[in-house]
């Protein structure tokens, strides 16, 4: 659905994207992340046909950017961080307006349109003047707008912005349902709400793609925690000395307890070896599991690393 290669954009001397380059596959839901300034808005523009690139191809639904911006346009839904909203339409008046200039068939508009006021749940709303909505009700009008014509991509960026948490959960799920029918790349700084929404990230770093994996694979690490139920003065050497180790960390965990974190070589499970060694010693075992990196570790490392 989104076919992105060597994307190079440069604003005078700044270089805001390095030939960034990845593919979403239909139905897939993404999260792209960053911290400000690594060019998650340059590359939404990018795809969206507002912006021209520099360098690379950029495709979407098998349609160049570049050559056909309004062709593709018609098949995207936006909704950005801050959505461009008529406060003095009602809600009614506005997506009526919105479905016309999508050029979507008057025979078709009821239909799209009650489907669209239904999933966001701006109902009761339809004739209050925009401005006078809650952020949370403007945000789902913006969101309303994004879907009515059913898009083949949905754009969306920081869609719970503003909501608070009933509502994150119910837009969750609408984005969720949106998968059947639409590829969905979701922008957000809200790190749970990645984890819990997208299939996979991209995390871009000073405009460069720093990662780009489905997000169990993220949480994977080598890594295991043992610890003990007293101290043992030769675990710490052992340990070390077992193959595949790198590193050993002692720690004491909340309720006092001796432990240690065992860094490990990559794709090597410690487990089994670090288990083996505690029964062969006897030691007093109080729990030893491999540990599991979450989203957010793995954006600070990457973001430390640059």
């Amino acid at each position: 659905m989104i076919y992105v290669d060597g994307l190079t954009k440069w604003f005078g001397d700044l270089e805001a994207l390095h030939e960034v380059t990845f593919h979403v596959a239909p139905g897939e839901i993404v999260g792209l992340l960053g911290p400000n300034g690594a060019g998650k808005s340059t590359t939404i523009k990018c795809l969206t046909g507002f912006l021209q690139s520099d360098e690379g191809t950029i495709t979407v639904d098998g349609l160049d950017v570049l050559a056909q911006p309004r062709v593709v346009q018609a098949r995207v839904g936006y909704l950005p961080e801050n959505t461009p909203l008529y406060p003095e339409m009602s809600v009614q008046a506005y997506l009526k307006m919105i479905a016309e200039l999508r050029e979507v068939a008057e025979a078709d508009q009821r239909e799209l349109l009650s489907e669209a006021i239904r999933a966001t749940g701006v109902e009761q709303r339809l004739t209050q003047p925009i401005g006078q909505l809650s952020k949370g009700f403007r945000q789902r009008v913006g969101l309303a707008q994004a879907i009515l014509h059913r898009p083949r991509l949905l754009i969306l960026d920081e869609p719970t912005i503003g909501l608070d948490p009933t509502q994150v959960v119910e837009i969750r799920n609408l984005i969720k349902s949106l998968a059947s029918h639409s590829t969905i790349l979701f922008s957000s700084h809200i790190l749970s709400e990645v984890e819990a929404i997208c299939d996979r990230v991209i995390i871009l770093i000073n405009g460069e793609v720093k990662a780009d994996a489905r997000l169990q694979e993220l949480a994977q690490t080598t890594d295991a925690t043992l610890v003990l139920q007293e101290e043992v003065d030769e675990a710490e050497k052992a340990l070390g000395a077992l193959n595949g180790v790198r590193q050993v960390q002692p720690l004491r965990t909340t309720e006092g307890y001796s432990g240690f974190r065992i860094v490990g070589a990559e794709d090597f499970d410690l487990c089994p070896a670090i288990f083996d060694l505690v029964c062969r010693q006897d030691w007093p075992l109080r729990e030893l599991r491999r540990d599991v990196r979450t989203l957010e570790t793995v954006f600070n490392e990457l973001a430390t690393d640059a």
